[in-house]
Protein backbone atom coordinates (compact mmCIF):
# COMPACT_ATOMS: atom_id res chain seq x y z
CA UNK A 1 0.00 0.00 0.00
CA UNK A 2 1.86 3.08 -1.33
CA UNK A 3 -0.50 5.86 -0.26
CA UNK A 4 0.53 7.08 3.23
CA UNK A 5 -2.89 8.56 4.01
CA UNK A 6 -4.61 5.27 3.20
CA UNK A 7 -2.24 3.26 5.40
CA UNK A 8 -2.60 5.77 8.25
CA UNK A 9 -6.38 5.51 8.04
CA UNK A 10 -6.30 1.70 7.80
CA UNK A 11 -4.05 1.48 10.88
CA UNK A 12 -5.95 4.08 12.89
CA UNK A 13 -9.56 3.01 12.29
CA UNK A 14 -9.45 -0.32 14.22
CA UNK A 15 -7.59 1.35 17.09
CA UNK A 16 -10.09 4.20 17.18
CA UNK A 17 -12.92 1.66 17.13
CA UNK A 18 -11.28 -0.09 20.08
CA UNK A 19 -11.16 3.15 22.06
CA UNK A 20 -14.76 3.96 21.12
CA UNK A 21 -15.88 0.55 22.36
CA UNK A 22 -13.91 1.11 25.57
CA UNK A 23 -15.51 4.53 25.83
CA UNK A 24 -18.95 2.95 25.60
CA UNK A 25 -18.09 0.75 28.60
CA UNK A 26 -18.39 3.47 31.22
CA UNK A 27 -21.71 4.97 30.04
CA UNK A 28 -23.17 1.48 29.59
CA UNK A 29 -22.22 0.50 33.12
CA UNK A 30 -23.41 3.87 34.44
CA UNK A 31 -26.75 3.47 32.65
CA UNK A 32 -27.31 0.12 34.36
CA UNK A 33 -26.24 1.51 37.75
CA UNK A 34 -28.62 4.44 37.31
CA UNK A 35 -31.53 2.01 37.02
CA UNK A 36 -30.72 -0.12 40.07
CA UNK A 37 -31.11 0.48 43.79
CA UNK A 38 -29.46 3.65 45.21
CA UNK A 39 -28.13 4.80 41.82
CA UNK A 40 -26.44 7.95 43.09
CA UNK A 41 -24.49 5.97 45.71
CA UNK A 42 -23.34 3.33 43.20
CA UNK A 43 -22.36 5.91 40.58
CA UNK A 44 -20.55 8.01 43.16
CA UNK A 45 -18.71 4.96 44.61
CA UNK A 46 -17.52 3.93 41.16
CA UNK A 47 -16.48 7.43 40.06
CA UNK A 48 -14.89 8.65 43.29
CA UNK A 49 -12.99 5.55 44.48
CA UNK A 50 -13.22 2.30 42.47
CA UNK A 51 -12.40 3.67 39.04
CA UNK A 52 -9.57 6.09 40.02
CA UNK A 53 -7.90 3.67 42.46
CA UNK A 54 -8.05 0.76 39.99
CA UNK A 55 -6.58 2.92 37.23
CA UNK A 56 -3.76 4.20 39.42
CA UNK A 57 -2.76 0.67 40.46
CA UNK A 58 -2.69 -0.56 36.86
CA UNK A 59 -1.05 2.61 35.47
CA UNK A 60 2.53 1.21 35.20
CA UNK A 61 1.32 -1.35 32.65
CA UNK A 62 -0.62 1.10 30.45
CA UNK A 63 2.43 1.96 28.36
CA UNK A 64 3.16 -1.70 27.65
CA UNK A 65 1.18 -1.11 24.47
CA UNK A 66 3.60 1.57 23.26
CA UNK A 67 6.65 -0.42 24.42
CA UNK A 68 5.45 -3.58 22.71
CA UNK A 69 4.65 -1.71 19.48
CA UNK A 70 8.10 -0.13 19.44
CA UNK A 71 10.29 -3.03 20.68
CA UNK A 72 8.76 -6.40 19.72
CA UNK A 73 11.38 -6.79 16.98
CA UNK A 74 12.14 -10.49 17.25
CA UNK A 75 11.65 -13.55 19.46
CA UNK A 76 14.30 -12.48 22.00
CA UNK A 77 12.61 -9.11 22.52
CA UNK A 78 9.19 -10.75 22.73
CA UNK A 79 10.32 -13.14 25.49
CA UNK A 80 12.02 -10.31 27.37
CA UNK A 81 8.94 -8.07 27.23
CA UNK A 82 6.60 -10.99 28.04
CA UNK A 83 8.54 -11.85 31.21
CA UNK A 84 8.62 -8.21 32.22
CA UNK A 85 4.87 -7.94 31.68
CA UNK A 86 4.13 -11.06 33.72
CA UNK A 87 6.25 -9.93 36.67
CA UNK A 88 4.84 -6.41 36.69
CA UNK A 89 1.24 -7.66 36.41
CA UNK A 90 1.75 -10.01 39.37
CA UNK A 91 3.14 -7.27 41.60
CA UNK A 92 0.38 -4.82 40.70
CA UNK A 93 -2.36 -7.40 41.26
CA UNK A 94 -1.00 -8.05 44.75
CA UNK A 95 -1.08 -4.29 45.40
CA UNK A 96 -4.71 -4.16 44.22
CA UNK A 97 -5.60 -6.98 46.62
CA UNK A 98 -3.78 -5.21 49.45
CA UNK A 99 -5.88 -2.10 48.85
CA UNK A 100 -9.18 -3.94 48.38
CA UNK A 101 -8.99 -6.50 51.19
CA UNK A 102 -7.11 -4.76 54.02
CA UNK A 103 -7.59 -1.64 56.21
CA UNK A 104 -5.44 0.24 53.68
CA UNK A 105 -8.69 0.84 51.79
CA UNK A 106 -10.19 2.73 54.74
CA UNK A 107 -7.09 4.90 55.01
CA UNK A 108 -7.07 5.78 51.31
CA UNK A 109 -10.79 6.33 50.90
CA UNK A 110 -11.72 7.87 54.24
CA UNK A 111 -8.57 9.74 55.30
CA UNK A 112 -6.88 10.62 52.00
CA UNK A 113 -9.80 11.07 49.59
CA UNK A 114 -12.33 12.08 52.25
CA UNK A 115 -15.09 10.23 50.42
CA UNK A 116 -18.58 10.70 51.95
CA UNK A 117 -19.47 7.91 54.41
CA UNK A 118 -22.41 6.37 52.45
CA UNK A 119 -20.07 5.64 49.51
CA UNK A 120 -17.30 3.78 51.38
CA UNK A 121 -18.70 0.24 51.75
CA UNK A 122 -20.10 0.02 48.19
CA UNK A 123 -16.73 1.21 46.92
CA UNK A 124 -14.92 -1.49 48.94
CA UNK A 125 -17.05 -4.22 47.33
CA UNK A 126 -16.39 -2.73 43.91
CA UNK A 127 -12.61 -2.78 44.45
CA UNK A 128 -12.75 -6.44 45.47
CA UNK A 129 -14.63 -7.38 42.32
CA UNK A 130 -12.12 -5.47 40.18
CA UNK A 131 -9.21 -7.71 41.26
CA UNK A 132 -8.76 -9.41 37.82
CA UNK A 133 -8.60 -6.03 36.09
CA UNK A 134 -4.86 -5.27 36.24
CA UNK A 135 -3.49 -8.61 35.00
CA UNK A 136 -6.06 -8.74 32.21
CA UNK A 137 -5.11 -5.24 31.04
CA UNK A 138 -1.41 -6.20 31.08
CA UNK A 139 -1.93 -9.24 28.85
CA UNK A 140 -4.26 -7.32 26.58
CA UNK A 141 -2.09 -4.24 26.01
CA UNK A 142 1.16 -6.16 25.60
CA UNK A 143 -0.26 -8.38 22.88
CA UNK A 144 -2.15 -5.52 21.22
CA UNK A 145 1.22 -3.84 20.64
CA UNK A 146 2.44 -6.93 18.78
CA UNK A 147 -0.67 -6.92 16.59
CA UNK A 148 -0.19 -3.23 15.75
CA UNK A 149 3.52 -3.60 14.95
CA UNK A 150 2.89 -6.42 12.50
CA UNK A 151 -0.04 -4.82 10.68
CA UNK A 152 -2.86 -6.73 12.38
CA UNK A 153 -4.53 -3.83 14.18
CA UNK A 154 -7.99 -4.97 13.02
CA UNK A 155 -7.96 -7.61 15.78
CA UNK A 156 -7.59 -4.85 18.37
CA UNK A 157 -10.95 -3.34 17.42
CA UNK A 158 -12.62 -6.74 17.16
CA UNK A 159 -11.26 -7.73 20.58
CA UNK A 160 -12.71 -4.65 22.25
CA UNK A 161 -16.08 -5.29 20.58
CA UNK A 162 -16.01 -8.78 22.10
CA UNK A 163 -15.15 -7.19 25.46
CA UNK A 164 -18.23 -4.97 25.17
CA UNK A 165 -20.41 -8.00 24.41
CA UNK A 166 -19.02 -9.86 27.45
CA UNK A 167 -19.58 -6.75 29.58
CA UNK A 168 -23.20 -6.60 28.42
CA UNK A 169 -23.69 -10.27 29.26
CA UNK A 170 -22.32 -9.62 32.75
CA UNK A 171 -24.68 -6.66 33.24
CA UNK A 172 -27.69 -8.67 32.07
CA UNK A 173 -26.72 -11.60 34.31
CA UNK A 174 -26.54 -9.19 37.23
CA UNK A 175 -30.05 -8.04 36.54
CA UNK A 176 -31.35 -11.59 36.04
CA UNK A 177 -30.09 -12.77 39.44
CA UNK A 178 -31.80 -9.74 40.98
CA UNK A 179 -28.67 -8.27 42.54
CA UNK A 180 -29.80 -5.05 44.25
CA UNK A 181 -26.49 -3.19 44.15
CA UNK A 182 -25.42 -1.38 41.01
CA UNK A 183 -21.78 -1.34 42.07
CA UNK A 184 -21.76 -5.16 42.30
CA UNK A 185 -23.34 -5.61 38.86
CA UNK A 186 -21.14 -2.98 37.24
CA UNK A 187 -17.74 -4.04 38.55
CA UNK A 188 -18.43 -7.75 37.99
CA UNK A 189 -19.31 -7.01 34.36
CA UNK A 190 -16.22 -4.83 33.84
CA UNK A 191 -13.90 -7.56 35.14
CA UNK A 192 -15.59 -10.20 32.99
CA UNK A 193 -15.34 -8.08 29.85
CA UNK A 194 -11.64 -7.28 30.12
CA UNK A 195 -10.75 -10.89 31.00
CA UNK A 196 -12.53 -12.21 27.89
CA UNK A 197 -10.82 -9.58 25.72
CA UNK A 198 -7.36 -10.46 27.08
CA UNK A 199 -7.86 -14.14 26.23
CA UNK A 200 -9.07 -13.29 22.72
CA UNK A 201 -6.16 -10.92 21.96
CA UNK A 202 -3.63 -13.49 23.18
CA UNK A 203 -5.11 -16.09 20.82
CA UNK A 204 -4.96 -13.63 17.90
CA UNK A 205 -1.23 -13.05 18.35
CA UNK A 206 -0.28 -16.72 18.13
CA UNK A 207 0.32 -16.80 14.33
CA UNK A 208 2.62 -13.77 14.66
CA UNK A 209 4.51 -15.42 17.51
CA UNK A 210 4.94 -18.60 15.45
CA UNK A 211 6.56 -16.51 12.71
CA UNK A 212 8.73 -14.62 15.20
CA UNK A 213 10.20 -17.89 16.47
CA UNK A 214 11.38 -18.75 12.95
CA UNK A 215 12.71 -15.29 12.08
CA UNK A 216 16.44 -14.44 12.45
CA UNK A 217 17.36 -12.02 15.25
CA UNK A 218 16.76 -8.36 14.51
CA UNK A 219 19.75 -6.15 13.80
CA UNK A 220 20.58 -3.93 16.74
CA UNK A 221 21.08 -4.22 20.46
CA UNK A 222 19.76 -7.36 22.21
CA UNK A 223 17.38 -6.95 25.17
CA UNK A 224 19.06 -5.19 28.07
CA UNK A 225 17.19 -4.60 31.32
CA UNK A 226 19.06 -1.41 32.25
CA UNK A 227 18.58 0.18 28.86
CA UNK A 228 14.96 -0.91 28.76
CA UNK A 229 14.21 0.53 32.20
CA UNK A 230 15.76 3.86 31.17
CA UNK A 231 13.25 3.86 28.33
CA UNK A 232 10.26 2.43 30.20
CA UNK A 233 10.36 4.00 33.68
CA UNK A 234 9.69 7.56 32.44
CA UNK A 235 7.10 6.10 30.08
CA UNK A 236 5.35 4.09 32.81
CA UNK A 237 5.42 7.06 35.16
CA UNK A 238 3.42 9.25 32.79
CA UNK A 239 0.06 7.47 33.16
CA UNK A 240 0.68 7.19 36.90
CA UNK A 241 1.09 10.94 37.16
CA UNK A 242 -1.85 11.53 34.83
CA UNK A 243 -4.09 9.19 36.78
CA UNK A 244 -3.10 10.79 40.07
CA UNK A 245 -5.29 13.62 38.85
CA UNK A 246 -8.32 11.34 39.38
CA UNK A 247 -8.00 10.88 43.16
CA UNK A 248 -6.83 14.48 43.45
CA UNK A 249 -10.03 15.48 41.64
CA UNK A 250 -12.06 13.14 43.87
CA UNK A 251 -10.54 14.67 46.98
CA UNK A 252 -11.14 18.17 45.61
CA UNK A 253 -14.73 17.53 44.51
CA UNK A 254 -15.57 16.12 47.93
CA UNK A 255 -14.52 19.47 49.43
CA UNK A 256 -16.53 21.64 47.01
CA UNK A 257 -20.30 22.32 46.88
CA UNK A 258 -22.68 19.38 46.08
CA UNK A 259 -20.08 16.57 46.12
CA UNK A 260 -22.49 13.64 45.66
CA UNK A 261 -24.14 15.35 42.67
CA UNK A 262 -20.72 15.98 41.13
CA UNK A 263 -19.63 12.37 41.67
CA UNK A 264 -22.91 11.03 40.24
CA UNK A 265 -22.51 13.08 37.04
CA UNK A 266 -18.76 12.47 36.67
CA UNK A 267 -18.79 8.93 35.15
CA UNK A 268 -21.63 9.72 32.73
CA UNK A 269 -20.13 12.96 31.46
CA UNK A 270 -16.66 11.40 31.54
CA UNK A 271 -17.95 8.50 29.45
CA UNK A 272 -19.16 10.86 26.72
CA UNK A 273 -15.96 12.92 26.65
CA UNK A 274 -13.82 9.77 26.75
CA UNK A 275 -15.49 8.52 23.55
CA UNK A 276 -13.87 11.45 21.74
CA UNK A 277 -10.62 11.47 23.66
CA UNK A 278 -10.18 7.77 22.91
CA UNK A 279 -10.24 8.54 19.19
CA UNK A 280 -7.25 10.79 19.81
CA UNK A 281 -5.45 8.41 22.16
CA UNK A 282 -5.54 5.74 19.44
CA UNK A 283 -3.35 7.93 17.26
CA UNK A 284 -0.21 7.57 19.40
CA UNK A 285 0.37 3.94 18.37
CA UNK A 286 -0.26 4.84 14.72
CA UNK A 287 2.55 7.39 14.92
CA UNK A 288 4.91 4.94 16.65
CA UNK A 289 4.20 2.22 14.08
CA UNK A 290 4.43 4.36 10.91
CA UNK A 291 6.67 7.38 11.50
CA UNK A 292 9.85 5.47 10.65
CA UNK A 293 8.53 4.80 7.13
CA UNK A 294 9.87 7.13 4.39
CA UNK A 295 7.72 10.17 3.57
CA UNK A 296 5.21 9.53 6.35
CA UNK A 297 5.99 12.44 8.69
CA UNK A 298 4.01 15.15 6.90
CA UNK A 299 0.95 12.95 6.17
CA UNK A 300 0.90 11.89 9.85
CA UNK A 301 1.02 15.52 10.96
CA UNK A 302 -1.71 16.55 8.51
CA UNK A 303 -3.95 13.68 9.63
CA UNK A 304 -3.43 14.67 13.28
CA UNK A 305 -4.59 18.25 12.81
CA UNK A 306 -7.59 17.23 10.67
CA UNK A 307 -8.60 14.66 13.28
CA UNK A 308 -8.21 17.20 16.11
CA UNK A 309 -10.52 19.71 14.42
CA UNK A 310 -13.15 17.12 13.57
CA UNK A 311 -13.06 15.53 17.02
CA UNK A 312 -13.95 18.67 18.99
CA UNK A 313 -16.38 19.87 16.33
CA UNK A 314 -18.55 16.76 16.69
CA UNK A 315 -18.60 17.10 20.50
CA UNK A 316 -19.67 20.74 20.09
CA UNK A 317 -22.54 19.64 17.83
CA UNK A 318 -23.72 17.27 20.55
CA UNK A 319 -23.61 20.09 23.10
CA UNK A 320 -25.84 22.40 21.02
CA UNK A 321 -28.40 19.80 19.87
CA UNK A 322 -30.93 17.52 21.60
CA UNK A 323 -28.29 14.78 21.49
CA UNK A 324 -26.98 16.07 24.83
CA UNK A 325 -30.37 15.55 26.47
CA UNK A 326 -30.60 12.11 24.85
CA UNK A 327 -27.23 11.15 26.37
CA UNK A 328 -27.85 12.41 29.88
CA UNK A 329 -31.58 11.68 30.30
CA UNK A 330 -32.78 9.03 27.85
CA UNK A 331 -29.65 6.87 27.65
CA UNK A 332 -28.01 7.44 31.04
CA UNK A 333 -31.17 7.83 33.13
CA UNK A 334 -30.06 10.92 35.09
CA UNK A 335 -32.70 13.02 36.84
CA UNK A 336 -33.39 16.31 35.05
CA UNK A 337 -31.55 18.32 37.69
CA UNK A 338 -28.32 16.34 37.24
CA UNK A 339 -28.73 16.19 33.45
CA UNK A 340 -28.83 20.00 33.28
CA UNK A 341 -25.58 20.21 35.25
CA UNK A 342 -24.02 17.62 32.93
CA UNK A 343 -25.05 19.54 29.78
CA UNK A 344 -23.62 22.76 31.22
CA UNK A 345 -20.33 21.08 32.13
CA UNK A 346 -20.02 19.67 28.60
CA UNK A 347 -19.17 23.16 27.35
CA UNK A 348 -16.10 23.22 29.59
CA UNK A 349 -14.86 19.99 27.96
CA UNK A 350 -15.03 20.93 24.25
CA UNK A 351 -11.27 21.38 23.78
CA UNK A 352 -10.31 18.06 25.36
CA UNK A 353 -10.80 15.87 22.23
CA UNK A 354 -8.66 18.14 20.01
CA UNK A 355 -5.93 18.51 22.61
CA UNK A 356 -5.79 14.73 23.07
CA UNK A 357 -5.09 14.16 19.36
CA UNK A 358 -2.25 16.69 19.30
CA UNK A 359 -0.86 15.25 22.52
CA UNK A 360 -0.84 11.74 20.98
CA UNK A 361 0.89 13.00 17.83
CA UNK A 362 3.66 14.71 19.81
CA UNK A 363 4.10 11.80 22.25
CA UNK A 364 4.39 9.42 19.30
CA UNK A 365 7.29 11.47 17.95
CA UNK A 366 9.11 11.34 21.30
CA UNK A 367 8.44 7.60 21.67
CA UNK A 368 9.89 6.93 18.24
CA UNK A 369 12.97 8.95 19.19
CA UNK A 370 13.10 7.09 22.55
CA UNK A 371 13.17 10.47 24.30
CA UNK A 372 10.64 9.64 27.00
CA UNK A 373 11.88 12.21 29.51
CA UNK A 374 9.95 14.98 27.75
CA UNK A 375 6.74 12.98 28.14
CA UNK A 376 7.01 12.67 31.91
CA UNK A 377 7.92 16.36 32.20
CA UNK A 378 4.77 17.29 30.30
CA UNK A 379 2.58 15.07 32.47
CA UNK A 380 4.11 16.53 35.64
CA UNK A 381 3.17 19.98 34.33
CA UNK A 382 -0.36 18.72 33.66
CA UNK A 383 -0.66 17.44 37.22
CA UNK A 384 0.71 20.65 38.72
CA UNK A 385 -1.69 22.78 36.69
CA UNK A 386 -4.80 20.72 37.50
CA UNK A 387 -3.93 20.49 41.19
CA UNK A 388 -3.41 24.26 41.38
CA UNK A 389 -6.77 25.03 39.78
CA UNK A 390 -8.59 22.48 41.93
CA UNK A 391 -6.96 23.94 45.01
CA UNK A 392 -8.17 27.37 43.95
CA UNK A 393 -11.68 25.91 43.60
CA UNK A 394 -11.55 24.55 47.14
CA UNK A 395 -10.34 27.96 48.37
CA UNK A 396 -13.22 29.75 46.64
CA UNK A 397 -15.80 27.27 47.92
CA UNK A 398 -18.53 28.70 45.69
CA UNK A 399 -18.21 26.81 42.37
CA UNK A 400 -19.57 23.28 41.96
CA UNK A 401 -16.80 20.69 41.85
CA UNK A 402 -17.65 19.20 38.44
CA UNK A 403 -17.24 22.61 36.80
CA UNK A 404 -13.87 23.20 38.42
CA UNK A 405 -12.78 19.66 37.58
CA UNK A 406 -13.26 20.13 33.84
CA UNK A 407 -11.75 23.61 33.83
CA UNK A 408 -8.69 22.12 35.52
CA UNK A 409 -8.51 19.26 32.99
CA UNK A 410 -8.58 21.57 29.98
CA UNK A 411 -5.96 23.92 31.41
CA UNK A 412 -3.74 21.02 32.46
CA UNK A 413 -3.91 19.29 29.07
CA UNK A 414 -3.20 22.58 27.31
CA UNK A 415 0.00 23.06 29.31
CA UNK A 416 0.98 19.41 28.75
CA UNK A 417 0.54 19.73 24.98
CA UNK A 418 2.50 22.98 24.80
CA UNK A 419 5.42 21.39 26.65
CA UNK A 420 5.37 18.33 24.37
CA UNK A 421 5.49 20.68 21.39
CA UNK A 422 8.52 22.42 22.88
CA UNK A 423 10.29 19.09 23.44
CA UNK A 424 9.50 17.93 19.89
CA UNK A 425 10.89 20.99 18.13
CA UNK A 426 14.23 19.49 17.10
CA UNK A 427 12.61 16.32 15.75
CA UNK A 428 9.92 18.25 13.85
CA UNK A 429 12.49 20.56 12.23
CA UNK A 430 14.60 17.55 11.21
CA UNK A 431 11.70 15.62 9.67
CA UNK A 432 9.62 18.40 8.15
Amino acid sequence: MNNPSTLILKTWLPLAASWIFMGLERPLVSAFMARLQDPEISLAAYASAVFPLSLIIESPIIMLLAASTALSKDWAWYRFLRNFMAGLATVLTLIHMLVAFTPLFDFLVSDVLNIPEPIIEPARIGMMLMTPWTASIAVRRFHQGILIRYGQSRWVGIGTAIRLVALSVGLILGLEIDTPSGIVVGTFAISLGVLVEAIFIRICTQPILNNLQRMPPHDGDPPNIRKFLRFYIPLASTPLLTLLALPIASAALSRMPSPIDSFAIWPILGGLVFLFQGIGLAYQEVVVALIEKPNFFLPLRRFAFQLAMGNSTVLALIAITPLAEFWFVTLSGLPLKLALIGKTTLWFALLLPALTVIESWLQGILLHAQETRGIIEAVALYLLTTATILGFGIYLGTIMGIYMGYMASVCGLTMQTLWLGFRCQQFVRREA
